[in-house]
């Protein structure tokens, strides 16, 4: 099953360093029925891009609640076993999230997605509106849809130290 991790770029520097993406248990998106029924499709292709959306929100908000960290969300692709995955913290508001229960190697990572340099104003201004957004404020919520208007970059894993800043 493919899972998408969401971290920041600190985040991604401890599991560079460790060579671990997380110790169980962990939270992660993946294509499950809720996300299913949230995003009312059957292609594959766009339900893996939906749960990428859901991991890069929740990258967004870990933005928040870091300050000192980079503005730029990073999200971590990763193919775990089916029976390393349970159900939930999914609900109604969060569909596709997964719990992760197992230690993942940063090895097993399909590839990395982030922000490119130019997203950080707007993604600045997301990390700083998401709980306005979370309370209804649609002026808020404007701001938080600006970050998502960018799409997350592709990299492989070979590129982790570039994005670090130490390749």
């Amino acid at each position: 099953m493919r899972v998408y991790v969401p971290l920041t770029l600190p985040g991604l520097a401890e599991a560079h360093r460790t060579g671990e993406l997380g110790a169980g248990p962990f939270a992660a998106y993946a294509v499950t029925p809720a996300l299913r029924a949230w995003y009312r499709s059957d292609d594959v292709e766009e339900l893996e891009y939906a749960a990428l959306g859901r991991a890069a929100l929740a990258s967004l908000r870990l933005l928040a609640a870091d300050e000192d960290a980079p503005r730029r969300r990073i999200v971590v692709a990763v193919d775990v076993a089916d029976g390393a995955v349970a159900a939930g913290p999914e609900s109604a508001a969060e569909p596709g999230g997964v719990t992760v229960k197992v230690t993942v190697p940063l090895a097993k990572a399909a590839a990395v997605h982030a922000d490119a340099d130019d997203a950080e104003r707007e993604v600045t201004a997301a990390a700083r509106a998401l709980a306005a957004a979370d309370g209804g404020d649609e002026d808020a919520q404007s701001a938080v849809d600006g970050a998502e208007d960018h799409e997350l970059l592709w990299f492989a894993t070979q590129e982790i130290p570039n994005l670090l800043g130490r390749g």
